[in-house]
């Protein structure tokens, strides 16, 4: 069942959103060469203590999962897709990172993710990224009244697809709202036209996860939680939460 948020609700949303936007900025200027996965995860940890906002990934744990989520981030590094559980790996020249975070404020969720690279950028890494980025920035811009959730798969599977990317398979983004994963799915690869309309109200996370290979596979990590590239390739991810209204798309996570 979808949620249709009144536009008070996505008012509230728009301040957890901006509360994840903080966090991941935050996150972005501490990582350098030498800090560890875990000293970001207490940089966004205090960015939600000082907001007085919850975290929707501490202790969360789907079907899938061993063990609860032991983080308020995931660090994905390099061929690292998504799912990367925060450890005392230190950050390396060149590593490309992906980080995805989520806060709860005021019973409302918000969901982001950002990719970069720490250092000295690879050509290669660069385009993962810029790509990853333009892919959103389409299913974003299909984002709106009158479009269907096929639409917006099919802008960002088109952005992937054309630059020679593999797409994360099985996963894609998600309705949100109270909570972080909410009805409808919203795959990252589709026919235009298909599948249901997008009214005023109904609010996404939309995040394409693509892998620098080109294949689709994905091998889980000893951890439980890690989804890795099968051929060892890099892989990038970006994500923002956005409000489906009759004035456009309104991304509730970018300040």
């Amino acid at each position: 069942m979808v949620e249709l948020k009144t536009d008070k609700s996505i008012d509230a949303m728009y301040e957890a959103g901006q509360v994840v936007a903080d966090a991941l900025k935050a996150v972005r200027k501490a990582a350098a060469v030498g800090v560890s996965l875990l000293e970001l995860d207490e940089v966004a940890r205090e960015v939600l203590r000082g907001a007085g906002a919850g975290s929707p990934f501490l202790g969360y744990r789907p079907s899938f999962a061993p063990t609860p989520f032991p983080a308020v981030i995931c660090a994905s590094v390099n061929d690292a897709i998504v799912h990367g559980v925060p450890d005392g790996y230190r950050l390396r020249d060149g590593d490309l990172v992906s980080v995805d975070f989520g806060a709860e404020l005021g019973g409302w969720a918000g969901d982001s993710a950002i990719s970069f690279i720490v250092g000295t950028p690879r050509a290669d890494d660069v385009r993962l990224v810029e790509t990853a980025e333009r892919a959103l920035e389409a299913g974003i811009g299909a984002a709106v009244v009158g479009n269907r959730i096929g639409d917006i798969a099919h802008a960002i599977g088109t952005v992937c697809r054309a630059a020679g990317y593999g797409i994360l398979d099985g996963f894609g983004g998600h309705g949100i709202g109270r909570r972080m994963h909410e009805d409808p799915p919203v795959p990252n690869e589709g026919r235009p036209g298909r599948g249901m309309p997008l009214r005023h109200g109904m609010v996404l996370a939309i995040e394409p996860m693509l892998i620098g290979g080109g294949t689709d596979g994905f091998r889980t990590a000893p951890d439980g939680w890690t989804l890795r590239t099968v051929d060892g390739s890099r892989a990038a991810h970006a994500e923002h939460t956005v409000a489906i209204t009759t004035a456009g798309p309104r991304v509730l996570t970018a300040r």
